[in-house]
């Protein structure tokens, strides 16, 4: 199945399942950012209006950083079914293989990506296929470029299993400042390849687990782009 044909299939099985598009997503500025944005702006009116020109610049500047953060600009996704994608901005932490875990059995290649406060905070996804599965955890909130912050810290984990059955576990890790996941998914949709599916507020970690047979494209403290770079691929 072609990429593109494959991608409207999807999105045909989604609306007939009643999800809801997800081209209200495509807006210049995640809107969940407007409950931070919303607020600093209004008291930076009210600063300017009595005159306190240091307090409304330091709100002015606040809600423009705010705007900033989360942003959310496109990107052109590679038409490669046999390509993972990088679901986050970011850099590589690390590349290893593990086990799996309580929705994975056997082993795995884990790639680890670490998203600054100054990175796209957007989430993509790195294949298409059916969501088998989303497991939201409770946790800790140590800083995520740390190891233990992979089993501690708060996170939200995505199953997807592929067309051709095989299934690749994207996981949602909040860091030190991030005290918000968010994913816009639901389990049994139909995901699309390079389709946001969420984000995690002010710096994070993502981490996605390929099979074995799955080839590693990059390299420990490489830079990536979600919905564009490849990050792994199968023969």
């Amino acid at each position: 199945m072609k990429s593109s044909l494959g991608i409207k299939i999807r999105r045909i099985l989604r609306e007939l399942r009643g999800y809801q598009p997800m081209n209200y997503k495509k807006s210049p500025i995640v809107l969940e950012g407007l409950v931070f944005f919303v607020p600093l702006a209004a008291l930076s009116v009210v600063s300017y209006a009595f005159h306190n020109s240091w307090l409304g610049g330091f709100f002015s500047a606040a809600a423009l950083f705010v705007l900033w953060f989360f942003r959310n600009p496109e990107r052109k996704i590679p038409e490669d079914v046999k390509s993972v994608l990088s679901p986050a901005d970011g850099r590589v932490l690390k590349i290893e293989e593990v086990d799996g875990n309580d929705m994975l059995n056997g082993r795995y290649k884990k790639i680890s990506i670490f998203m600054s406060v100054f990175n796209v905070h957007v989430n993509r996804m790195p294949c298409s296929g059916r969501v088998k599965d989303i497991r939201y955890r409770k946790g800790k909130f140590f800083s995520a470029n740390l190891d233990k912050a992979s089993e501690l810290n708060e996170s939200n984990a995505v199953l997807v299993e592929t067309d051709d059955k095989k299934e690749i576990l994207t996981i949602q890790i909040a860091g030190l400042i991030a005290r918000r996941i968010v994913c816009w998914i639901e389990k049994g949709m139909e995901a699309i390849q390079g389709e946001r599916f969420g984000l995690i507020r002010f710096g994070s970690r993502l981490e996605v687990f390929l099979p074995l047979e799955a080839e590693v494209l990059v390299k420990r403290g490489e830079r990536v782009k979600a919905g564009e770079t490849r990050i792994g691929c199968f023969k």
